[in-house]
């Protein structure tokens, strides 16, 4: 008996703000927080909540900074986040045949 690969889903990733983070996330070394709120078309508190649990687990990795006075915010995946990424991506592909 073999059991479907929607159970294989990471359930930290699943939610789509979540895995929209994440596919951003992969496809750069670093994004800023505010380039990602207004690309996911978020706001910064919903933004900020779904960041929090990525950064629990271990996927994100948040970096505090200023450019001149102003404060900046960046994030990037951890190595630990893009293999959640790769191993997420793969199992989609697996339910859909790709």
């Amino acid at each position: 008996m073999s059991t479907h690969p929607r159970h294989d889903l990471d359930e930290i990733i699943h939610a789509p703000v979540r895995l929209s983070i994440m596919a951003a996330l992969a496809a750069a070394d670093r994004v800023d927080f505010r380039f990602l709120k207004e690309t996911l078309e978020v706001s910064d508190s919903l933004l900020s909540k779904h960041v929090l649990i990525l950064e629990k687990a271990g996927y994100v990795k948040v970096s505090k900074g200023f450019v001149g006075k102003r404060p900046r915010t960046s994030l990037s995946l951890t190595d630990e986040g893009k293999a959640a990424f790769a191993t997420y991506t793969a199992v989609l592909r697996r339910i859909t045949g790709a």
